[in-house]
């Protein structure tokens, strides 16, 4: 086993005329000075290149330009215009719906952009040199900032120069979500309550426990660790170079004037410099939200008591497990070759689990002390200069909607196939992260070289150091959450009172962590001055999260997350990455990622071979835990090797990681990763989106003589898909069809199904800006079917409270439309969430069809044809009657019933600029297609 100690929106004329003359002032303000760029060194070779045309393309929409100046937004407010490069790629990335159809190799550049390393000559939009070591060139097309340094310290302080250039709001923004005092930073507004009470408990920090996490990475990461703190450094001194500057040229982003922290005209005020330590909290946020897994054992310990309740102990477990799937094997799999890597299973006698009392549970409040809207929601605009008066209320709802950062949100793709099926011979890559849709975007596209630095690719902004997906000199990599189970729940026994706890014996006091904000009105959010607290409790197995009794006795349930204390450790790995002395190969590849913390799938091409890993801090369980579950907080229960202190544990060793090299091909979408990997949630089942992919894929493998092309066509084909169209409802036909079908309005309805099944379930316009959808009324009585259908299908059988419970652990729909799924509208990401899997399995044991872990249980009518057939007919006749306005009911992007407009994509302002509504995918937001045609010696 591995053990480690520690890594890792028409205005007045007069607001338009004021407005005009700010712009005439700020021409002369705004801009920052040029300055001489240094000695270039000497170019790298590209092996992308083939015979000069590079075979490695990437996109990022909206734009590479997240800044914007008061001048900026003001005009932006004003006439509708945006800033350079800061929406110039949402056209290219949208285009792709109506494009891919006739996709070819040569027509890649239409869609996607040149990914090679440096700016062809005469191309340089912009050169700038912050130091004498580092020269940051910017190209003309996309405006990316190309970074080339002289010296280690130069290359990261112009990689921290060219991020706050592009992200500094943003950035400033995530440091303050990350403390949990966003509200005191950007405004009162719900939204923004909601978010710093979303974060701040999941990674909650003295500053003290910043600094000793930098000190662990510097004492026990050897000479890597101290190079990487060095290089944290030189990229905060290179974000604090630029913040200075732009707040002496009056060039700094507008977001801080209409958040009253900066005059605009005197330009009194202050950007608050950014420490290393911000690094630490930026790093939770971004492993948080993306890169976290598990948790969520005490709904889970609530629906199998509902379960237990309704059937009985033992029928109650096996019906709950059927759902649980936890080792599907009908699960479409990234390794299918029939390996096996045993994890989180299921074990056959369990101990020290710790369920709750029937009725017990109550979550741990978090929210203490409000006053003023805190309570009341009151808004108080501030009486704005009229020339900001264009920009006024811009964050009254919150720098992002509710849901905006949900860990559910986003996800990633990834599809893969090893030269062997390929017209070249040499492996093709299409993969990026699925991040969500946001203006700027959460990550920033850079290229760095420097001494031990050669990649291009993306970066979180605030942390990009170094590059965590993209290319190197002659491979590319790129990852997808993975979500294993490395978060567990304890209960802790109490003692004294509700605030000490049991700890080996010992009554032990838990520590208080408090955070404490306050708020008033500013001309970007009049939410009217309040303040709250907020407050957790801290104990050696982690954060209080539930309070309860156990056999009668009172409890805390705690969340501990194997990565908590370990937020930045995986920059080891990522430095790795970046270096073409270390990774050369699959091998040292899968390596480096290794030492990545967070649970995610890592996959890597170049000329030769694929390879995947699956890394994360995979804590080595006491026997007989049952993972899914509550556990006892004794020592005899605790992770191997489990040291409080800081965090620490036996981990799983290499060897037990699902991994593979040089598979036929390597899916993703965020599925499970191979046999007897167990899930760490539900929804892992028979159905799942990466089917979607894994279909496609395989046949182009079969077919053989894959391209770049026909890989991108599949990509974009499912992310166009509707998973219930194409894989459920053949099935729900089938049954409808099994008797004649006399009522002709149900008649039409099931042929105009049909047919937009045989047409292949898409969510596309009929042509590029008709904003209407071929098959729209199929489309919208799927819509409207699917959840009726659903709740017709198990309530009867599951009975209210058992459905309740499971329909709390996952929802039961995730279309690009379905606003109250996990994602929220607007999002892009669908699919992943929902009971496709129930669903299919209880509809094949209706029709008699083999099931490979079926439901304990079959619903659907109980179990009978004929019963079955009649609820999903009476259900298809309600779908039938409801009117577009009911199903898509408008919110404040779409008016009522405008169904494209419910699917469509909505870049969430962070800032200023808004950008414009396109067509709907689902896709990574980040993107490669990369073919390397040759590697180093």
């Amino acid at each position: 086993m591995r053990r480690r100690t520690g890594h890792h929106t028409g205005r007045h004329t007069g607001r338009i005329r004021t407005a005009c003359a700010t712009l005439v002032l700020a021409t002369a303000l705004l801009a920052p000075l040029p300055q001489a760029a240094a000695e270039e060194p000497a170019p790298v070779t590209d092996h992308c290149l083939n015979q000069g045309q590079s075979q490695c393309a990437d996109i990022l929409p909206p734009g590479q330009n997240g800044n914007a100046t008061l001048a900026d937004i003001l005009a932006h407010r004003v006439f509708g215009t945006r800033p350079g490069h800061s929406s110039d790629q949402l056209g290219r990335y949208g285009s792709l719906v109506g494009g891919y159809g006739g996709l070819t190799d040569a027509r890649l550049t239409e869609f996607f952009n040149d990914a090679s390393f440096g700016v062809p000559a005469g191309q340089a939009e912009s050169v700038t040199s912050p130091r004498p070591d580092v020269t940051i060139t910017r190209d003309r097309k996309t405006g990316v900032p190309h970074i080339k340094g002289t010296t280690r310290y130069g290359t990261e302080f112009g990689a921290g120069y060219a991020a706050a250039q592009d992200r500094l709001w943003m950035m400033d923004l995530f440091r303050h979500i990350g403390r949990g005092e966003l509200t005191s930073f950007a405004g009162g507004a719900l939204a923004n309550q909601g978010l710093e009470q979303q974060f701040w408990p999941q990674a909650p920090y003295t500053e003290a426990d910043y600094e000793a996490q930098i000190a662990r990475i510097r004492s026990t990461e050897g000479a890597r660790g101290e190079q990487a703190m060095e290089d944290a450094q030189a990229y905060v001194d290179g974000i604090n170079a630029y913040r200075q500057q732009s707040k002496d040229g009056r060039y700094f982003p507008g977001e801080y004037v209409l958040t009253g922290h900066i005059d605009s005209i005197t330009n009194v005020g202050e950007i608050q410099p950014f420490r290393l330590t911000d690094l630490i909290v930026i790093a939770s946020v971004v492993g948080g939200q993306f890169g976290g897994g598990g948790g969520g054992e005490v709904q889970a310990a609530l629906s199998l008591l509902a379960a237990q309740q309704k059937y009985g102990v033992v029928e109650g477990t096996r019906v709950w497990e059927s759902f649980r799937q936890r080792n599907d094997p009908e699960a479409v799999l990234t390794v299918h070759d029939g390996s096996s890597f045993p994890y989180a299973q299921k074990p056959a006698s369990p101990r020290g689990t710790a369920l709750p009392d029937p009725g017990s549970v109550r979550p741990e409040q978090l929210v203490y002390d409000r006053t003023g809207s805190a309570v009341t929601g009151a808004k108080a605009p501030v009486r704005a200069p009229a020339n900001l008066r264009p920009a006024q209320g811009m964050y009254d709802d919150g720098v992002l909607p509710p849901g905006a950062l949900d860990p559910k949100r986003g996800m990633s793709n990834a599809l893969l196939v090893s030269g062997a099926h390929t017209a070249s011979g040499h492996p093709v890559a299409v993969f990026g992260p699925q991040t969500g849709y946001f203006a700027p975007q959460l990550l920033m596209l850079q290229e760095l070289q420097g001494p031990g630095i050669s990649a291009r690719g993306v970066a979180f902004a605030g942390v990009g150091m170094y590059v965590q997906m993209g290319r190197g000199q002659d491979y590319a990599w790129s990852a997808t959450s993975a979500a294993q189970d490395i978060t567990d729940t304890y209960a802790v026994e109490l003692c004294q009172d509700d605030t000490h706890y049991l700890y080996r014996g010992t009554c032990t006091a838990m520590e208080k962590l408090e955070k404490r904000n306050s708020w008033k009105p500013t001309v970007a959010d009049g939410t009217a001055a309040g303040s709250y607290r907020m407050q957790v409790w801290r104990t050696k197995y982690g954060i209080v999260t539930h309070r309860a009794t156990v056999a009668g006795k009172p409890v805390a349930y705690t969340s501990l997350r194997s990565t908590y204390r370990h937020e930045a450790d995986s920059i080891i790995g990522f430095q790795m990455l970046n270096d073409p002395s270390y990774v050369k190969d699959a091998s040292s590849f899968q390596q480096a990622v290794h030492t990545i913390d967070y649970a995610f799938n890592w996959f890597y091409a170049d000329s030769r071979t694929t390879a995947y890993y699956n890394s994360g801090m995979n804590p080595v369980r006491a026997s007989g835990i049952d993972p899914a579950l509550p556990v006892k907080a004794e020592q005899p229960f605790e992770w191997q090797g489990f040291d409080p202190a800081a965090n620490t544990a036996a981990y799983t060793p290499f060897a037990q990681h699902p991994r593979s090299s040089g598979q036929d091909y390597y899916i993703s979408w965020n599925n499970r990763q191979a046999a007897d990997y167990n899930t760490a949630g539900f929804g892992f089942g028979s159905v799942h989106r990466g089917d979607l992919l894994d279909d496609r894929v395989a046949k182009l493998v079969a077919d053989g003589g894959v391209t770049r092309a026909s890989l991108t066509r599949a990509m974009a084909e499912a992310g166009l898909t509707d998973l219930r169209g194409e894989q459920l409802l053949p099935e729900l036909l089938k049954i409808v069809r099994s008797a004649p079908v006399t009522d002709p309005r149900l008649n039409t309805a099931i042929q105009q199904l049909d047919s937009w099944r045989a047409a292949g379930a898409q969510r596309k316009e009929t042509s590029p800006g008709s904003h209407t959808y071929g098959h729209a009324d199929a489309v919208r009585i799927m819509d409207a079917w699917w959840p009726l259908l659903v709740e017709a299908e198990f309530r009867p059988g599951l009975g209210d409270d058992l459905y309740r419970s499971l329909t709390a652990s996952i929802a039961v729909d995730e279309s690009p439309a379905a606003h109250h799924g996990p994602a929220g509208g607007h999002s892009g990401s669908a699919f992943q969430y929902g009971w496709w899997g129930f669903t299919d399995k209880d509809l094949r044991q209706v029709l008699g069809e083999q099931v490979g872990g079926p439901l304990a249980k079959t619903y659907c009518g109980g179990g009978q044809l004929t019963a079955c057939r009649d609820a999903l007919l009476t259900t298809l006749g309600q779908a039938v009657v409801r009117p577009a306005t009911e199903v898509y009911p408008g919110d404040d992007t779409c008016g009522a019933g405008d169904q494209w407009c419910a699917d469509a994509l909505v870049h969430r302002a962070l800032g200023g600029i808004t950008h414009p509504t396109v067509h709907w995918q689902n896709r990574p937001t980040y993107q490669q297609v990369v073919e390397f045609p040759s590697h180093r010696p």
